[in-house]
């Protein structure tokens, strides 16, 4: 298989990303008003312990669209994007220590860690919008570890930057209905312009 297919399969299986990045905008976006309105500890327990849920969610929303929620069997991305999910867990301690250094740096920390793991989706999908999903992301944590005042924020902006649709939602992300690929251009079979000219000139000799 080539990459390029691969790639293609990644696109369509998973919407260009926008069901996984849905439904961990929503978790992001639970953890700031968790945060906002309880406690910063709250928010850090929605962040961690729904950061688990986010694949089995993510194929639960994709079956209830009815569409696949695996990638082909045979798909050498299966790998990839199994060794990609593993990086947020094994590289939470390092959120955990700078937590307990300056709790204030939890969201931050977490941000960094978050969008440094979408810079391999650029050639998991094929698609360069996660290059720019990981400079923010990782630009604006960094940022806020010299403003811990305003950490909360992170997780505000995170929810809106993670979970935006219209970042995945580009052509080259989204599937054709199987309907479609079965159609010709526009629905229906069209005669060339030359055979629609030859029939002209036909009927003139005649």
């Amino acid at each position: 298989m080539e990459i390029a297919q691969a790639q293609r399969d990644v696109r369509e299986t998973f919407i260009g990303g926008f069901a996984g990045q849905f439904v961990s905008g929503t978790i992001w976006l639970l953890s700031a008003i968790a945060c906002t309105w309880h406690s910063l500890h709250a928010g850090e327990m929605v962040a961690v312990f729904g950061g688990f849920f986010i694949f089995p969610l993510t194929q639960l929303l994709l079956r209830s669209m009815g569409h696949a929620y695996s990638l082909p069997k045979g798909n050498p991305m299966n790998w990839l994007a199994i060794q990609i999910a593993f990086t947020i867990p094994l590289t939470l301690q390092v959120v955990f220590t700078a937590a307990i250094a300056h709790p204030a740096w939890f969201y931050p920390a977490l941000m960094v860690t978050v969008g440094a793991h979408y810079l391999p989706f650029v050639f998991l999908y094929g698609m360069r919008q996660f290059a720019v999903l990981n400079g923010v992301l990782v630009s604006a944590g960094v940022l806020l570890l010299y403003f811990p005042r305003y950490s909360s924020a992170g997780a505000w902006f995170t929810a809106m930057v993670d979970g935006s649709p219209v970042r995945n939602l580009t052509p080259a992300s989204l599937p054709l209905p199987s309907f479609a690929r079965a159609l010709p251009c526009g629905g229906f079979r069209r005669r060339s312009s030359s055979a629609l000219l030859r029939g002209r000139a036909s009927r003139r000799l005649r």
